[in-house]
């Protein structure tokens, strides 16, 4: 039997709700027919998800640091103990980063890239896929980690808290090698053992099979890409704890992706081929072109522009563009009451897999005159891949916007302001102006709210693209005397494309400032 499924990444994978799916698998096509897999792995929608939201922690770009990190998390409403633990193993995973990586500059950079999606969300079972992509200068390896909360007793967990114990493991490797027996010489059989972490990343396929996810180079050559097996579900349950069993169960009676999470509101949604140019090859979240509403809503065509843009002529006014990266985040809706109350507009660089959780901000931002542009799919650098992954990571954050929002993305900001000759190419091809800055606020990690504010004060000039981070507390809090004090100098605020007036902004043009005559600078 054949299903539609969409091609992004060498895994089969599907986001499912209320019976769509969607699914990602080799190259960078889309709504190509490919037959069902068995390690295919459902994922819930993260916007049908009551209380969600993502955390980042994110360090480096162009200018400065020796190194490149985004780690995103789920925080989910109810399950603080979920949240605390991620919390935790996000920073050992930058600390470790950081130590092995060290603090001189090469080129190309160190990268460090942390996606999740929900392989169950149920009053029985919750779990958090981790997808975890490292660049140290020849290629890039990933792995994978499941962690699994528990909402009866709130403990988080990892994936071997499926297993009852020491001898489920033994026997689940013979299982795993019986799986494995006809994948090929090159998959080291033997390597499998009851030991160490190679049983780190479980869940459950639609069928109730018990998945386990293998990292790059664990069973066999590193960049052949994700290996997988699928136990049946017959086999799996007499391995499986009480926890695997209310899991597997809520997975067969389809509670683990349509049911309730933690306790909390039901799933509806809100009303408002490896290689060193992608850190992973599993990337859900293309839109289906056949889908009528949800955040995967085949998008319409018209470019995105704020509702108030031509109510301000930048040529005769002091005018300054506020520009948010990597959100939306937990205080993306506070910054919107802030600006709204002050009156100002802003430019929001939204990163895809954020925007795919949190499409009722998106939707906010639009409504209330702001502008959302494209940070790309999972801020990687987009200045090492080649044409294709470039193209898939603009394409998909593009789609997701546009369905939110019912416009489609304009401007593309490159991750850590990071640019080559390939991105500005796929840029000019897709209509993309890239858009960075001319004046840094430095809170990409936090820091203090007086300093974010002094820097942004102090930069400012007419014309001036100001870089801040609404996925920082500190940051959002700095927005109201930044609007004060530049408001009182004789400022106006507006989004990025009203500093350029009658003159516009060009395909594949990177633009700094809009005071900056090199925004007339040659493709190549």
């Amino acid at each position: 039997m054949h299903n539609k499924r969409f091609v992004l990444g060498i895994a089969l994978l599907a986001l499912s709700t209320g019976g769509c799916g969607l699914a990602a698998a080799a190259g960078p096509e889309r709504n190509v027919l490919v037959p069902a897999e068995p390690t295919l792995i459902d994922f819930v929608d993260p916007a049908a998800v009551s209380g969600l939201s993502a955390e980042t922690l994110t360090e480096g770009h162009a200018s400065r640091g020796p190194r490149y990190v985004h780690i995103t998390y789920p925080s989910l409403a109810g399950a603080p103990a979920l949240a605390q633990t991620l919390r935790e193993q996000a920073r050992r995973q930058l600390h470790d980063f950081r130590t092995r990586t060290g603090d001189e500059i090469s080129d190309p950079r160190p990268e460090l890239n942390v996606e999740w999606q929900l392989a169950a969300a149920s009053p029985e079972a919750v779990a958090v896929r981790l997808r975890t992509g490292e660049f140290t200068g020849a290629r890039w390896e990933n792995s994978t980690r499941t962690l699994w909360y528990d909402p009866r007793s709130g403990r988080t967990t990892g994936s071997t808290a499926l297993l009852a114990g020491d001898d489920a493991r033994r026997r689940l490797v013979t299982l795993v090698k019986e799986q494995l027996k006809d994948r090929g010489a090159q998959v080291e059989r033997d390597a499998v053992t009851a030991d160490g972490d190679q049983f780190d990343s479980m869940a459950f396929n639609r069928a109730g099979d018990l998945v386990v996810e293998f990292d790059d180079c664990q069973l066999t050559p590193c960049g052949l890409g994700r290996l997988a097996v699928a136990v049946p579900a017959g086999r799996a349950a007499p391995l499986l704890s009480e926890l695997g069993h209310r899991a597997q169960q809520a997975t067969l009676d389809g509670t683990a992706h349509s049911g309730r999470a933690t306790g909390t509101a039901p799933l509806t949604a809100t009303t408002s081929g490896d290689g060193p140019d992608s850190p992973r090859n599993d990337t859900p979240g293309s839109a289906p072109g056949n889908t009528s509403g949800g955040p995967f809503a085949a998008p319409p065509r018209s470019p995105a522009a704020s509702s108030r843009a031509g109510t301000v002529d930048c040529a005769a006014t002091k005018c300054v563009a506020l520009t948010f990266d990597d959100g939306p985040g937990p205080h993306t809706a506070e910054l919107l009451d802030l600006l709204k109350r002050e009156d100002a507009r802003a430019t929001f660089f939204v990163v895809g897999g954020n925007a795919a959780a949190q499409p009722e901000l998106l939707r906010r931002m639009s409504d209330e005159g702001h502008l959302v542009g494209n940070h790309s799919w999972s801020h990687t650098d987009l200045s090492k891949p080649g044409t294709a992954k470039i193209a898939d990571s603009l394409e998909r954050t593009r789609d997701v916007v546009a369905a939110a929002i019912g416009q489609a993305p304009t401007l593309v900001r490159p991750p850590y302001g990071a640019v080559s000759g390939t991105l500005r190419n796929v840029a000019r091809e897709q209509g993309f102006p890239l858009v960075t800055w001319d004046v840094d606020a430095f809170d990409q990690q936090g820091g203090a709210t007086q300093d974010i504010v002094d820097r942004s004060v102090r930069g400012a000039h007419p014309g001036a693209i100001i870089l801040l981070h609404d996925i920082h507390q500190e940051s959002v809090a700095a927005v109201p005397d930044i609007v004060k004090r530049l408001r009182g100098k004789g400022y106006t605020f507006v989004t990025v494309p009203e500093l350029y007036g009658a003159a516009g902004m060009q395909a594949g043009r990177l633009y700094r400032s809009g005071s900056e005559p090199s925004r007339k600078q040659p493709l190549n």
